[in-house]
């Protein structure tokens, strides 16, 4: 089993920035993908970013892609997601997720989930 810990949401004007965490602990030989969802009130879960193990292939939405950068330190067991330009649209609960395989962009590619931390974007 995995265990995912978010931290890092907050508040923060539009336009600021913010870097989530989320550390791994148990069988963190089973975070080959690791990556972030995100879910607004009343809106459907939808995938933010991913990255494999080596680093060489991260995915964005097409809504993040050139404001989010994310980026994993295997030593630590940690992915994180570096937000920048952040807009109101971006108001959310982030959820931290893994697969033990190659993942991408579908919700049902990871097997685990974190908690998650919100993320608040003011106008």
């Amino acid at each position: 089993q995995v265990q995912l810990v978010e931290s890092g949401g907050g508040l923060v004007q539009a336009g600021g920035s913010l870097r989530l965490s989320c550390a791994a602990s148990g069988r963190t030989f089973s975070v080959y993908t690791m990556g972030w969802f995100r879910q607004a009130p009343g809106k459907e879960r939808e995938f933010v970013a991913a990255i494999i193990w080596s680093g060489d292939n991260t995915y964005y939405a097409d809504s993040v892609k050139g404001r989010f950068t994310i980026s994993r330190d295997n030593a630590k067991n940690t992915v994180y997601l570096q937000m920048n330009s952040l807009k109101p649209e971006d108001t959310a609960v982030y959820y931290c997720v893994s697969a033990p395989t190659y993942g991408s962009r579908r919700k049902d590619e990871y097997r685990y989930w974190g908690q998650g931390t919100q993320v608040t974007v003011s106008s």
